[in-house]
């Protein structure tokens, strides 16, 4: 029988050197999940099969870690380090029911337990071939590719078939050492067992995801259910039909909704997208992935909520989760984007499309809501837009919360596992449609999505530079109803509607996007973007611009806004000579000196990257510009001022709540490179000149926002009423005014939707009064903001502002 075995276990290293290609995730587990080569190690995997084992034996050596195949000395005693659960099947005969792993764990656990060692880490590690789900009603493709314990004929057409898309995830090791007691250690198999059964079948429906029903199956799921069944009545009663015909109008509906996932398109996508990074970008940057490993390691259903600049978004993402070996999310897409042949595609890839609205439609939102909740009961991962559109500014919009209200209320439907959301920042060094944008905010009328639409980008393919995929912190939604609503398991099964769900699902989806930009990212452009477009002529010096750069980057490593921001690891030369390749900046030769300055043709639209991060810097300009206008100034009354500012850059930029350790460290931060100096209590701008202009330049940072406030503050406290929507016309008339006056080149400065929100804001804050006629008036609060805002600005800008 060795004799079969050593014979069986040549030819599955043949056929894994022919014929297998292991995609290991994470990409360096070593430094990724703190794994130590050179401790004792066993390896827990799921089937005892000659393909993994021969697998996983490759990946190890690539990687420098401990041979699977080969025994290690524990004390006096030689045993594996691998263990498998679960036999392979017989060709004929039934599975063995004993696990393998009970007796190897009990070999392993007594020579611990006689031994000096007591740092075994046991590395459980997840082998997939193919990424196919299999079906609810088993076909041909589930047969050949999918079985927990298949026979090794069958294994032989697996490997054949899937082996250049063999996945091999690594996860976090289990120090035992801790668990090795005279009192645990005879149920520790039992308890290695259990806990890598439970692993491992959490691991498989993160990477592949549910059985996917047959259509017919979805038809009956969604039509069976209580309210479906309920507005098909409603359909039939309204529009005088049968029940046959309105059921059959459901089913449309059903059609037009629904995704129909299909693990084939995404591998031919896969490769299609590869080569179109390779193409269009000079690398993606991810970062924080581990964050998803450990919510599918706890069990977590995964919601995805990213910002939304582009249409890439949908593909860059999906692209970045499937190469972290996870199974793409089904993704609410707005159903402008189902035209052929786009459509079909994004559907077979997990696009399931919705309306813009849902109003004098009940059949159409109960059939919606009704396949929303089925997605999260199977355990489907979702990803949805909370802005609801792409952001055409560069700054996050206003989350809309009707997909985030309906996620709530299918958790309350009673869903057994926990979910949590996962806010993710992407960011570009180009946006495709930048210049649409433009046209959009300028008075164009959006044009629909079309095939034709789509080869006109194709021609336009050139080299983007960077993306940058963040996840940030997530929020878990069981937790998040328990702190803010400790009776929500209560309203589980409620035919109606908690009276809290509302304003819960408001706070949740602001704390959504102010962890979206927690996870902001710092690239080339947004950099010199945020500096050459607050100089006099949008251009500096290479020596100048190169000094800001480091500057700033060295003050967000002092004093960093957040702890999920992620910084570039180049020099600012090299982010500058990154830059100036991608066609938005020009280097000027001007004897003795380059000048650096932004092309003619994107100043505008430079202003769209400089959103992205401009938060990162609202604090340190408006300390700039503080001392800047006051020459000194004591700590205490400095944090006052900004205080006084912040809670209106909190609501505009979605920034995390207010924190005097960071205004604290912002300050020292500023002290550490040189703009400012402190001594005792007092805090004053540096007179060297050079730190001076450097402090002038970040000061100007805010000074459009700052302008933009004052202008809509002055118009209330020149009236003695104002309706909202007389004061939303005038304060863009005016914003208008000033920026013809001053050169103003930023399409948000009179954006009417901003400046409705910064009104919103007055009003939440209570710097403004709101009679019960429905007019707004100036109150002590505003006459205070408007002295302090004027400040701050230059004395031309002031003076107009005052006059």
């Amino acid at each position: 029988m060795n004799l079969v075995s050593a014979v069986i276990q040549l030819f599955a290293n043949a056929m894994n050197k022919l014929f297998v290609r292991s995609k290991i995730v994470p990409e360096h587990p070593l430094d990724n999940l703190g794994i130590d080569a050179n401790k004792p190690t066993v390896y827990i995997t799921l089937l005892n099969s000659f393909a993994d084992a021969a697998a996983l034996q490759t990946t190890c050596k690539k990687l420098g870690l401990p041979d699977p195949q080969i025994n290690q000395q524990i004390g006096e005693h030689q045993v594996p380090r691998y263990i498998p659960i679960h036999h392979r099947s017989p060709l004929i005969g039934s599975v063995k029911k004993e696990s393998p792993a009970l007796s190897i764990s009990e070999n392993i656990f007594n020579a611990l337990k006689q031994s000096d060692v007591d740092d075994l880490q046991v590395i459980p590690v997840t082998i997939l071939w193919g990424r196919n789900p299999g079906k609810e009603k088993p076909g041909l493709g589930t047969i050949l590719s999918s079985s927990l314990t298949p026979s090794w004929l069958r294994k032989l057409f697996v490997v054949l078939l899937s082996g250049r898309d063999n996945l091999i995830r690594f996860s976090r090791p289990l120090q035992l050492s801790e668990l090795t007691g005279k009192k645990q250690s005879s149920d520790l198999p039992h308890k290695l067992i259990r806990v890598a059964r439970v692993h491992f079948k959490r691991q498989k429906l993160a990477a592949l995801g549910p059985k996917l029903p047959s259509r017919d199956q979805l038809y009956q799921g969604l039509l069976a259910s209580a309210s479906v069944k309920a507005a098909i009545e409603e359909e039939a009663k309204s529009k005088n039909i049968s029940i046959a015909e309105a059921r059959q109008n459901a089913i449309k509906l059903v059609d037009e909704i629904a995704a129909n996932y299909n693990e084939s398109m995404i591998g031919v996508l896969e490769r299609i997208l590869t080569w179109l990074w390779t193409k269009l970008y000079n690398g993606i940057e991810v970062n924080n992935p581990e964050r998803i490993q450990e919510l599918t390691d706890k069990g977590h259903e995964i919601i995805y909520m990213p910002c939304h600049r582009s249409h890439m978004d949908y593909l860059l993402l999906t692209y970045v989760i499937y190469h972290q070996g996870y199974v793409p999310p089904h993704i609410a897409a707005g159903i402008n984007l189902s035209f052929w042949p786009a459509g079909p595609i994004f559907r077979r890839c997990g696009a399931f499309f919705l309306r813009r609205s849902f109003k004098g439609n009940k059949l159409y939102s109960s059939v919606f809501r009704e396949y929303l909740s089925q997605l999260f009961i199977k355990g489907y991962a979702v990803k949805f837009y909370t802005e609801g559109g792409r952001s055409r500014t560069g700054r996050l919009l206003p989350p809309k919360t009707g997909m985030l209200a309906m996620t709530m209320q299918s958790i309350l439907r009673g869903i057994d596992r926990p979910i949590s959301i996962v806010p993710v920042y992407i960011g570009y060094e180009h946006v495709m449609e930048v210049n649409t944008y433009l046209g959009e905010l300028a008075g164009q009328k959006k044009k629909n999505e079309s095939v034709l639409g789509v080869f006109k980008s194709l021609k336009k393919l050139k080299n983007y530079g960077k993306g940058n995929v963040n996840f940030g912190e997530p929020i878990n939604i069981n937790q998040y109803l328990t702190q803010h609503q400790s009776d929500w398991r209560d309203s589980i099964n409620a035919s109606e509607k908690p009276h809290w769900l509302t304003p819960i699902v408001g706070n949740l989806a602001d704390s959504v996007m102010v962890n979206i930009n927690n996870a902001a990212a710092i690239n080339a452009v947004t950099l010199m973007s945020c500096i050459l477009l607050n100089t006099d002529k949008q251009a500096m010096t290479k020596t100048e611009l190169v000094a800001s750069m480091t500057s700033y980057l060295r003050l967000l490593e002092l004093a960093p806004y957040s702890q999920d921001i992620s910084l570039p690891e180049n020099s600012a030369e090299q982010l500058l000579e990154h830059a100036l390749k991608l066609d938005k900046f020009e280097a000027i030769t001007q004897s003795p000196v380059d000048v650096i300055r932004i092309k003619d043709t994107q100043k505008v639209l430079l202003n769209y990257y400089r959103n992205n991060v401009l938060h990162l810097f609202a604090v340190p300009s408006l300390i700039s510009a503080i001392l800047i206008s006051q020459k000194q100034i004591s700590r205490d009354k400095l944090i006052q001022q900004v205080a006084l500012i912040y809670p209106l850059f909190k609501q505009e930029w979605f920034m995390q709540p207010y924190c005097e350790n960071y205004l604290n460290e912002t300050i020292d931060a500023l002290s550490g490179i040189g703009l400012i100096t402190i001594e005792n209590d007092a805090i004053s701008a540096n007179p060297n000149s050079k730190s001076l202009a450097q402090l002038n330049l970040l000061a100007r940072f805010i000074q459009c926002t700052l302008i933009r406030y004052a202008s809509v503050v002055k118009l209330i406290l020149a009236t003695e009423g104002l309706s909202r929507d007389q004061l939303e016309q005038q304060s863009q008339d005016f914003a208008q005014q000033l920026a013809q006056l001053f050169g103003i080149d930023t399409p948000e400065f009179f954006d009417k939707k901003v400046l409705s929100g910064f009104i919103s804001t007055l009003k939440n804050n209570e710097m403004i009064n709101d009679c019960e006629k429905g007019l707004i008036s100036g109150n002590q609060t505003t006459i205070e903001l408007s002295k302090t805002i004027l400040k701050y600005l230059p004395p031309s800008i002031a003076s107009a502002l005052e006059g």
